[in-house]
């Protein structure tokens, strides 16, 4: 059995190895997310259930979209300033490490709070980018690191 080498980590081939592998975690996370939301709302008539799922795994998709861009931008600001003596990390990134958590706590407070949606179904939503990450996974494993 031969296995695909990995390409070698400064080349532009790692980077659209991370773009494929992004791409499918965030396509498998809405897949999951709002299968498990139209599950929910049309097999057991759960209609808040279902748009709780919805919301969470809407939220999961924005936290590893910003988590995401905020790693790439970390190491981009790193390999512009190899070798100065002290790093400077934008503002902005600090920003949405932050900032995720708090959109993801307000958002649920006020979904919870006014739309009285359970907060079980949203916590299961937010799983979606679990299930998600773990499908794209499999399908790594499983094509073998196509």
């Amino acid at each position: 059995m031969t296995e695909t080498p990995l390409p070698s980590p400064d080349s532009a081939a790692q980077e659209e190895f991370h773009q494929q592998y992004s791409r499918r975690i965030l396509t498998y996370t809405l897949i999951s997310g709002l299968v498990g939301a139209a599950g929910a709302a049309l097999a057991a008539h759960a209609y808040r259930w279902g748009m709780g799922i919805a919301a969470g795994t809407a939220l999961a998709w924005l936290n590893y979209r910003w988590l995401d861009q905020a790693l790439g931008g970390l190491v981009a600001s790193a390999q512009a300033q190899e070798g100065s003596p002290r790093a400077v990390v934008p503002l902005s990134l600090y920003a949405k490490f932050i900032g995720r958590y708090l959109l993801i706590g307000i958002t649920l407070y006020v979904i919870v709070k006014f739309f009285r949606v359970p907060i079980v179904a949203c916590l299961v939503g937010l799983l979606a980018l679990g299930s998600g990450t773990i499908a794209a996974a499999l399908q790594d494993v499983f094509s073998g690191n196509n």
